[in-house]
């Protein structure tokens, strides 16, 4: 018997590397303090009270540290890690779970914490609050932490509520949880249990996330290719709590990267921090565990719901992990979703917020800010300052909003843009978030386009590929040429193009059909499109210089709706004032203050302009002091793009049997000279039941119709109209409109380029605010996405966090 003891003794020590200390002397029996330096508990208690010798408040040869309210015993130790003792099976069943799921270690101290720490949960009543510990049995689930009340016996689900307790005294170990100092005594970072998140990040190691792998909605997705598991967003995912309610998420929702994927926009790592986040939570930046649970966390919650504002409240019952951990999670969620609303990450699209209930506390509403135009950017900064509950007043030039998004509905049955209407990429795109938020359909973009001669033929698609892939390649050459020049070495992109494709054509030999280089013609008039200009004025070395950054990916849709749906949505309940031009600027004073042209003034402590670039380019606003040098560089660098449409409603739908459904087709221009005018016609009308068609005028041809009148241009377009379909006969329009955007005195323009010589380091000067109070909004402002409504969009909301942190 004693040779069996020990053998087992010496087993036992080499299994352990954490082994109790020699027996202390009688005198010291008493008790024991904790090891662990600065622990502030004096006289530990166990928690765990699983072995039948547990020391309990009493002695122990060693106390097991989780923070310094949470002690477990040498007993308590042992009864689980010696596999003679009866918690042993218990422990190793705990441990093959987390092993095969996660990627941290399977320690006796992770299995106490995820296993057997009680759980702690606050009363629900408004005047109490009180942190409660819930006995070791419990189970803490989403429905209790929503309905608790201090005293309520929970036994078998079934919610007993005894007289009122409220009045008991909560626990001392409650206050010390707030400290900086006890958060830096905690052995283990929290690991969420049933998190919302979990669904999305099936991909991940759980533990690398903020996830416990002891659960069951944590399990990996183990044995397949990432394409796989990319395959399970293409459609929407569902997101199943603790008690089997299921939360939609819309396709175009996915806030996460999944592992080795890259280049999508708004997107963020789920284990890892952002560098503003780093930042903004510097604490967190050796174990930044705690910080992503609950970021991911609260971006799962908010793209399961986005038509209510997401407030600490609301997150707190899904905040489920053991310990006084869970009181540091709870306190910490507010400060992370403030930082994320103001970000505009969360609570933001046309979330109206009730102005009792702002979305940020009061030491951010201590400032006035006027905004200078109510198109996307200014309306979306002004939300944004209106929700976090600053005060702002919008001044708009026009007598309407919407600034370069103007919608006609004065066609019978049909919404049509007279600016913006398509939205270029949809996942994570705030655009579909908007559409999920007050429930309008976006039409998906069909791929085929046919394109059409003016004899009415239909062009081979093989020669359109064939001619889009030579100009591809010649976009590729321009890119390889570009890698080693300099501003100073920069051509316009159009002389670049003839340039490479006059080198090509020697060199192969290869000869083009007259068709052949009317289609090369096509394309470079769609890149004219993209541009908003003649490709003689675009930089050949910085065109696409937004393309170097993620891009919004996915479906392009068409708003049948219109975007003046969203943005009137987004000005409800804002305080705007129409026909007020801006004439000056003056911020040398205490306060800025703005001059009107009818002489009316303006003051405030911030101000946000949202001109467009053509507005600045012009000095059409005088500032004091000046703008500095290096802003005016910046905006005379870039290019003041414009584009004209014309819209036409037919008594029939002529081109239905030639088109066969599909959203467009193209215009085979008949020689370069022709090339933009009336390059694509898109068909306005998703369900086919109205006969709208819609055309663009770009490059030089914008020009052409400059000085022509509405009825002119329109019999240039059908004249066209009636050579691509002159099989038939092509009815006269009942209705149609021309725009006119060059000629609008508060815009004319339609979006920005970088000219040549210039470089995409202009929109972020463009962007820089000037000594805290003047700030800059805008597709002009953008760096990522130029020369759309998203990125004008984007531009207010982060121009609101700006202004909001000053």
């Amino acid at each position: 018997m004693l040779l069996k003891l020990t053998l087992l003794s010496i087993l036992d020590s080499s299994i352990s590397t954490d082994q109790p200390e020699p027996l202390p002397n009688a005198s010291e029996k008493k008790y024991r303090k904790c090891e662990k330096a600065g622990c502030t508990a004096t006289c530990p208690v166990c928690f765990a009270s699983a072995a039948e010798r547990c020391a309990k408040n009493g002695y122990t040869s060693r106390w097991y540290h989780l923070s310094c309210g949470e002690h477990f015993c040498n007993e308590c130790f042992d009864h689980y890690y010696r596999s003679h003792k009866d918690g042993y099976e218990k422990y190793t069943a705990w441990k093959r779970i987390w092993t095969s799921n996660g990627k941290s270690e399977p320690s006796p101290k992770a299995f106490m914490a995820d296993q057997q720490l009680p759980y702690w949960v606050q009363c629900t009543k408004p005047e109490c609050g009180k942190w409660r510990q819930l006995t070791k049995e419990i189970q803490l689930t989403t429905q209790i932490a929503k309905s608790y009340r201090c005293g309520m016996k929970l036994n078998n689900s079934t919610k007993i509520e005894v007289s009122d307790q409220c009045s008991m005294p909560e626990d001392l170990r409650v206050a010390e949880v707030s400290d900086h100092w006890w958060y830096s005594m905690l052995i283990l970072p929290p690991l969420l249990k049933d998190s919302v998140a979990a669904p999305l990040l099936s991909a991940y190691y759980p533990d690398c996330v903020g996830m416990s792998p002891s659960c069951t909605s944590t399990h990996r997705l183990l044995g397949e290719s990432n394409a796989v598991k990319m395959e399970h967003l293409k459609t929407p995912p569902t997101i199943a709590g603790k008690l089997g309610v299921v939360f939609w998420m819309n396709k175009y929702f996915q806030p996460f990267y999944q592992p080795n994927e890259c280049g999508k926009a708004l997107c963020v790592r789920p284990d890892v921090m952002e560098l503003d986040e780093l930042y903004e939570f510097p604490e967190y930046s050796r174990d930044p565990t705690m910080y992503l649970a609950l970021r991911n966390l609260i971006l799962a919650l908010w793209y399961t719901n986005c038509k209510e504002p997401l407030t600490p409240q609301k997150c707190t019952p899904y905040i489920i992990v053991r310990g006084l951990v869970r009181i540091r999670c709870v306190r910490e969620t507010e400060r992370i979703l403030h930082f994320m609303t103001r970000k505009g990450l969360i609570n933001t699209g046309v979330l109206l917020v009730n102005p009792d209930q702002p979305l940020l506390p009061k030491e951010y509403h201590n400032k006035s800010v006027i905004v200078v135009g109510a198109g996307p950017a200014g309306l979306a900064a002004a939300r944004q300052l209106h929700n976090f509950g600053i005060k702002v007043v919008v001044l708009e030039a026009k007598d309407r909003i919407g600034g370069r998004v103007w919608d006609d509905k004065t066609f019978r049955g049909i919404t049509v843009g007279k600016g913006a209407q398509i939205v270029n990429g949809c996942v994570n795109n705030p655009v579909a978030l908007m559409c999920e938020q007050l429930g309008i359909k976006m039409h998906k973009i069909g791929e085929r386009c046919d394109l059409i001669q003016e004899s009415g033929r239909i062009t081979d698609p093989t020669i359109d590929k064939r001619m889009d892939f030579h100009f591809n390649s010649i976009l590729d050459v321009v890119a390889d040429w570009r890698k080693d020049k300099n501003q100073h070495h920069d051509i316009p992109l159009g002389d670049k193009i003839q340039e490479i494709y006059k080198v090509f054509i020697q060199e192969s030999g290869i000869q083009f059909s007259e068709l052949e280089e009317k289609v090369l013609q096509f394309h470079v008039s769609n890149l004219e499109y993209a541009c908003g200009s003649n490709l003689h004025e675009v930089s050949a070395r910085s065109w696409d210089h937004n393309e170097f950054f993620a891009q919004f990916a996915g479906d392009h849709t068409l708003l049948s709706s219109g975007y003046s749906a969203i943005l009137e949505k987004i000005a409800e309940g804002l305080d705007i004032r129409l026909k007020v031009p801006i004439r000056s600027i003056d911020y040398s004073g205490e306060e800025v203050q703005l001059t009107a042209t009818d002489g009316s003034l303006w003051t405030a402590q911030k101000v946000l302009v949202t001109v467009p670039l053509a507005i600045l380019q012009k000095g059409a606003i005088q500032f004091t002091p000046a703008l500095p040098e290096r802003k005016m560089k910046a905006i005379n660098s870039l290019g003041a793009g414009i584009i004209e449409k014309i819209a036409l409603q037919f008594p029939y739908r002529f081109w239905d049997s030639k088109i066969e459904g599909a959203d467009y087709f193209g215009h085979v221009p008949p020689s370069s000279s022709k090339r933009g005018l009336f390059s694509v016609f898109y068909d306005m009308d998703p369900q086919r039941k109205c006969s709208v068609l819609m055309s663009v005028v770009t490059g030089d041809a914008v020009a052409t119709i400059k000085n022509l009148d509405d009825k002119q241009v329109l019999q240039q377009c059908m004249t066209v109209l009636r050579e691509l379909f002159k099989e038939q006969e092509v009815p006269d329009p009942v209705k149609y409109f021309v725009t006119r955007w060059n000629k609008d005195p508060w815009i004319q323009m339609a979006y920005s380029f970088v000219k040549t010589g210039g470089s995409g380091e202009a929109y972020d000067i463009l962007a820089e605010d000037i000594q805290g109070t003047i700030f800059f909004a805008g597709e002009a402002t953008n760096r990522h996405f130029p020369q759309t409504v998203t990125g004008a969009y984007l531009s207010g909301v982060r121009e609101a966090s700006k202004i909001a942190a000053f």
